[in-house]
């Protein structure tokens, strides 16, 4: 496995070893010492499924007293997926990385806790997998707008595309309005 620090170095881009023939093709996806080893000695709770379909955008969310690191894939299809960081004291506080996740180049990101995610839908229909080191709490869920332009995410949608979201994301806070972490 290659671990890769983005521009937010806590956030990283993990590139399996993918192992292909005739049958399909095989990798680890969780390996706890691989990890351990890469500085990401990591315990998790719970892991979460989901099924979206083209445009759907969903973030950007976080929890608040109960933040959870989570680790993304993508199973089928192909995502844009962001990670904001929420941390008041980081020097990449307000900053974002995004990164293409898909079912072909089998990628995964560590987004860790401190952090607000969100991702868009590039592909037809998406199944997205993500592994949490903190349980969901919904009473303690946050959400920022998606296209805040303080934030200034590029999200990489067609030209006259609006993208499909949920009521909540639509009612987010503003950045500069949002609770953030210590």
């Amino acid at each position: 496995m290659e671990f890769e620090p983005t521009a937010i170095p806590e956030v990283v881009l993990i590139k399996p070893r993918v192992f292909k023939d005739a049958r399909g093709h095989f990798f680890e996806s969780w390996t706890a010492h691989k990890f351990a080893a890469a500085g990401l000695d990591l315990k998790f709770v719970q892991d979460n499924q989901n099924r979206s379909e083209q445009h759907v955008l969903r973030g950007l969310h976080y929890q608040l007293t109960k933040p959870q690191g989570k680790l993304v894939r993508v199973v089928t299809g192909a995502v844009f997926d962001v990670a904001v960081d929420l941390r008041r004291r980081s020097p990449t506080f307000g900053h974002w990385v995004g990164a293409e996740l898909t079912a072909d180049n089998h990628h995964m990101l560590w987004v860790p806790p401190g952090f607000a995610h969100g991702f868009v839908v590039l592909s037809e229909s998406v199944h997205f997998l993500y592994k949490c080191t903190e349980f969901y709490y919904p009473e303690d869920e946050r959400a920022i707008r998606w296209d805040d332009p303080e934030l200034g995410v590029r999200w990489p949608l067609p030209a006259g595309a609006t993208p499909v979201i949920s009521g909540r994301d639509a009612a987010a806070r503003a950045f500069r309005d949002a609770e953030y972490y210590p």
